[in-house]
C-alpha cells in the first residue's frame, strides 16, 4: 500500500532552517508530481511547493517563494522541502502529497518560535 512517512520537524527560532523529508513507497514514485502542503491551526491545507515527476520543474506558494526549495531523488524516493529564512507563519504541520492521488503522510510538525 501507499505509504509517505514525513521527517525533520521541530522547534527553531525565526530566521533559522529546517530541512523536512518524505520518504514514498507503494507508488510509482519517479511517474508522480509530488508536493508539500501545510495546515496551521484554524487554517486550511494550503499548498507550499511542487515539483515534476522528473525534478526539472519546480513551483512555489508566493509566501514561501525564495526560501523554500523543493528536491526529489527518484532513486530513493524521497521529496525534500529546505526551509531557510523561517518565520512564526511558517508554523505548521507539513505534509507531502502525490499530486492528484488521494494518499497523505501523518505530516511533521514545525513550529517556528523565540
Amino acid at each position: 500500500q501507499v505509504q509517505l512517512v514525513e521527517s525533520g520537524g521541530d522547534l527553531v527560532q525565526p530566521g533559522g532552517s529546517l530541512r523536512l523529508s518524505c520518504a514514498a513507497s507503494g507508488f510509482t514514485f519517479s511517474s508522480s508530481a509530488m508536493t508539500w502542503f501545510r495546515q496551521a491551526p484554524g487554517k486550511e491545507r494550503e499548498l507550499v511547493a511542487r515539483i515534476s515527476a522528473s525534478g526539472t520543474v519546480t513551483s512555489y506558494a508566493d509566501s514561501v517563494k525564495g526560501r523554500f526549495t523543493i528536491s526529489r531523488d527518484n532513486r530513493k524516493n524521497t521529496v525534500d522541502l529546505q526551509m531557510d529564512s523561517l518565520k512564526p507563519d511558517d508554523t505548521a504541520v507539513y505534509y507531502c502529497h502525490p499530486l492528484a492521488t488521494k494518499y497523505w503522510g501523518q505530516g511533521t510538525q514545525v513550529t517556528v518560535s523565540s
